[in-house]
């Protein structure tokens, strides 16, 4: 049998997948580096390959994914790229340059909950055991964390569906799998009792064997401070409805941390769950109709008001056209099929 082994810790970012990253690191589990650099937002270090985090950008950029996504379809957007052959060799060629520097290896990055297919099939191909950690931490804090440390580019209600979405979605990517829940509380409140419990049910031998003088670097790495935001539902302001499909998926997954909470009525729940989700947001959408189409028809006019003052003239006299061929194709092509063709009419490109 392979001594190789993977532990992904996946779950929404400012979970705590940060801190146990770092626990795992500490404690001799090799983190590809080089590392993406420590910062305000996390001034203990994120426990992240900086190769790991170009490469899912890199993904979500071709899928069309967000790193926080509510669209329920964007799972199988990003689902798609795991059975692309030339990113399944790039990949397992990184993994076994990694495997060469230690066969225990920890890959943390929130965006890798959208490719997991893609890392368990490179990991099987490098003969290595997968194994999961999901960290869990109310989404609350979770909402308040983001407030005050990411910019204001999304508002509550987004931030509390992208976390019911990828929190559901990565209980069912990873069921049947060897995987734990930890709650970032246990973590901070006595981090020995769920990483040995990790390090036995993973039979992680880095962590089995840790010294004293590594138990001790931890102990000091773990700051009970740092769970630096405590939001509640009175501070967050989301419809009921999601407040309370958020809230039960909360408690649900809470459960999963549980010693043999981890059962089939409770993935019955989470999908369940899912279920509503998908339908609640499959309602948001419809209801939302109206509002895309306009914002359609605004990027038109947009698009137009460019094209003419990039020097197109109507009616396709000398000039006419080269002012819009100045404009990027990348903008054009955001412009409807439909769009296009009644601002070329208008501009005297008719083909």
């Amino acid at each position: 049998m392979s001594s190789r082994r993977v532990v992904f810790v996946v779950g929404s970012g400012r979970s705590g997948t940060s801190t146990m990253s770092g626990t795992l690191q500490t404690l001799g589990m090799h983190v590809p580096q080089p590392e993406v650099a420590a910062d305000s937002t996390n001034p203990k270090g994120f426990g992240e390959p900086q190769w790991v985090v170009d490469l899912h950008q890199e993904l979500l950029a071709r899928t069309g994914v967000q790193v926080s996504d509510a669209r329920p379809r964007a799972w199988l957007d990003a689902g798609k790229i795991s059975g692309d052959h030339a990113t399944r060799d790039r990949v397992t060629a990184w993994l076994e340059t990694q495997f060469a520097e230690s066969d225990e290896l920890v890959i943390k990055d929130p965006r890798a909950a959208w490719f997991m297919g893609l890392w368990r099939a490179c990991a099987d191909r490098c003969d290595a055991t997968s194994s999961y950690v999901t960290m869990l931490r109310p989404v609350t804090e979770v909402i308040g964390s983001k407030q005050k440390y990411y910019a204001q580019r999304t508002g509550d209600v987004t931030r509390a569906a992208a976390w019911v979405n990828m929190m559901l979605h990565t209980e069912r990517a990873t069921r049947g799998e060897a995987r734990r829940f930890v709650r970032y509380a246990d973590l901070l409140a006595d981090w020995t009792q769920p990483v040995f419990a990790l390090g036995e049910a993973f039979d992680l031998t880095a962590v089995k064997t840790a010294m004293a003088n590594d138990i001790a670097q931890v102990h000091r790495f773990i700051d009970p401070s740092l769970r630096r935001v405590t939001l509640t539902w009175d501070d967050v302001q989301v419809p009921a409805s999601l407040r309370d499909l958020a809230e039960e998926t909360w408690q649900t997954l809470d459960g999963l941390a549980d010693e043999d909470g981890d059962t089939s009525e409770a993935h019955a729940r989470c999908d369940r769950l899912r279920v509503a989700y998908d339908e609640m947001y499959a309602d948001a959408e419809a209801f939302a109709h109206s509002t895309t189409l306009a914002a359609r028809r605004e990027g038109a006019a947009t698009t137009r008001r460019e094209l003419e003052q990039a020097g197109a003239r109507p009616g396709g006299g000398p000039g006419a056209g080269r002012g819009a061929d100045r404009v990027p194709h990348s903008v054009r092509a955001l412009v409807p099929e439909g769009a296009r063709r009644g601002l070329r009419k208008a501009l005297g490109r008719e083909r």
